[in-house]
């Protein structure tokens, strides 16, 4: 999967980034944690390769689950799960499909961790995203256009957190000692979707 593949290359490239940031207010473990995981998924598409797209989704969000770990695991398994069990099953899904797959990624995300926008989180990247693709794909955006302003609609969540203080996860317990650091979770969530971009785009 084209998407994967990008992300894989894009979560090495930002590795010590998301160490470095994770280290300020976590385990410092995010980075690699997250590119093992990006790499078995990449491992477990081409072994056997699944049958539609919506398998495709399940199957990385399995192996995000198990290899990224930590709390961190269950919330990216949870995106991909959700896209999985939303879209058609289908080898090619439409970009109605995949909106409504990503606002359902977006629930999951909030049933799991209770996490809402401003509590330092990966959530504050990814509902700016979801919304931002959903309003665009709904006047009729193209939707490569409508994939790259939820990228950046992304990245600007991703450095929205960076005042903020932790109210969710184990950067919580710092109290005012997370305010002025950029939440690694939400910086490796923003790269979801510039891989998309960079996956849909010419």
């Amino acid at each position: 999967m084209r998407w994967i593949d990008i992300l894989d290359r894009l979560v090495v490239e930002a590795e010590p980034q998301l160490t470095e940031f994770d280290a300020a207010i976590g385990d410092a473990d995010h980075g690699a944690n997250m590119t093992r995981a990006t790499c078995a998924c990449k491992a477990v598409l081409g072994d056997v390769p699944p049958l539609t797209t919506a398998a495709a989704f399940s199957e990385v969000g399995e192996a995000l689950a198990q290899y990224i770990g930590g709390a961190s695991g269950p919330l990216y398994g949870a995106i991909f799960l959700a896209l999985g069990d939303s879209v058609p099953a289908t080898t090619d899904i439409g970009a109605g499909d995949l909106v409504a797959g990503m606002r359902e990624a977006l629930i999951s995300l909030h049933n799991l961790g209770a996490a809402v926008v401003g509590d330092k989180t990966m959530v504050d990247a990814i509902a700016p995203a979801v919304a931002e693709l959903e309003q665009l794909v709904s006047v009729g955006a193209p939707f490569p256009e409508a994939v790259a302003a939820a990228a950046e609609a992304a990245a600007r969540g991703a450095r929205s957190t960076i005042p903020l203080r932790a109210r969710k996860g184990r950067a919580a317990y710092l109290g005012p000692r997370s305010e002025g650091h950029q939440d690694p979770g939400a910086t490796s969530s923003a790269l979801l979707f510039e891989a998309l971009r960079l996956a849909v785009g010419p």
